[in-house]
């Protein structure tokens, strides 16, 4: 299980970290632990340590050294209250290029596995200092996400300080059987002072994660119990997941790899991909971005929706200039994932 907690959660607008919060934290995961291998996603580094210094105005500089100070902060914070359940915690700063590189992320796994067998939590963030700017994860929900769906979780908890999944009355809504355009239309295009994410962000990876088998909630953290109250229906929302017969490559391909390009499909291409063909360049009507043969990009159909990712087989010089053939393949199905 991958539980998500954000900024606004953990934080008050000062920037300071709840105690309280924290605790209710340990206890919940603590009380998890026997059923489930938890992988905590926290943010709260910038905001801990954004007030040793003056006159912050957040730019990438800034943020930058506010997160390297505000880390270990976060860090101690969560040994305090974990050891209470006997609980030691690792901190784990990745990279994009821990996603996008298979040899490296099976690496992550082999050590968050050396994690679990001996009863550590791993506390993961981004490492913001030496993160390429061009590279960066979106958002801590990009991180938590492509950590479900690497590592083939049961559940991804994306816990927010709004409790849940809002309808136009500001009313939570329980269930969510599919992220659609109805769903969208609620989205209010905001976030918090301190976060970088809003619900926007958490319904595009929620669609993301769902589609590729795994159940997500959106909740809060109030009440005693406030993680076995989401998994159990009682709080926030449940994204229902849809079924995702993918072996472990393609979850990785779905996941973790850098985008370079975008490919515009037509219906027939769309159609053909749905049935598990290979895609022809004939079914491209443009091209963005610049890559190489054997990186990967987005498929996006009429409506410029992000319908899957693809490893190509072609560069973008080589696919343009074989638009019309009607016997290229651009992309092979085996490495085609849609979402």
């Amino acid at each position: 299980m991958v539980i998500k907690l954000g900024t606004a959660v953990l934080t008050n607008e000062k920037g300071e970290i709840s105690q309280a919060t924290i605790r209710k934290v340990a206890s919940g995961i603590a009380a998890l632990s026997s059923r489930y291998r938890v992988i905590l996603v926290s943010s709260g580094a910038v905001g801990s340590g954004r007030g040793f210094f003056s006159g912050y105005k957040g730019t990438l500089a800034e943020r930058k050294a506010a997160a390297a100070v505000g880390n270990p902060i976060l860090i101690r914070h969560y040994q305090k209250q974990f050891s209470v359940y006997n609980m030691p915690v690792a901190q784990a700063l990745c990279e994009r290029q821990h996603f996008s590189s298979r040899p490296r992320f099976l690496q992550l796994k082999e050590t968050f596995e050396e994690f679990w067998k001996n009863g550590i939590l791993p506390v993961m963030n981004e490492n913001d200092l030496v993160s390429n700017v061009e590279l960066k994860f979106s958002d801590n929900d990009e991180l938590a996400t492509l950590t479900a769906i690497g590592f083939d979780a049961e559940a991804l908890l994306l816990c927010t300080s709004v409790g849940g999944f809002l309808d136009d009355a500001k009313k939570i809504v329980p269930l969510v059987e599919r992220v659609d355009g109805k769903i969208m239309s609620f989205v209010q295009e905001g976030k918090s002072s301190l976060g970088l994410g809003g619900m926007l962000s958490k319904l595009t990876f929620t669609r993301l994660a769902t589609s590729l088998g795994i159940r997500v909630v959106i909740c809060g953290l109030k009440g005693k119990s406030p993680f076995a109250d989401a998994l159990e229906g009682k709080t926030g929302t449940s994204f229902l997941p849809r079924v995702a017969n993918l072996r472990a490559r393609q979850k990785w391909l779905a996941s973790g790899s850098i985008t370079l390009g975008s490919l515009y499909l037509d219906k027939g291409a769309v159609r053909a991909l749905e049935q598990r063909h290979s895609l022809l360049t004939v079914g491209i009507r443009q091209l963005q971005g610049k890559f190489a043969e054997g990186e990967v990009v987005q498929l996006k159909d009429e409506e410029e929706q992000i319908i899957g990712v693809a490893k190509v087989k072609l560069g973008v010089a080589e696919i343009t200039a074989r638009l019309k053939n009607k016997n290229t393949i651009a992309a092979h199905a085996d490495d085609i994932v849609l979402f």
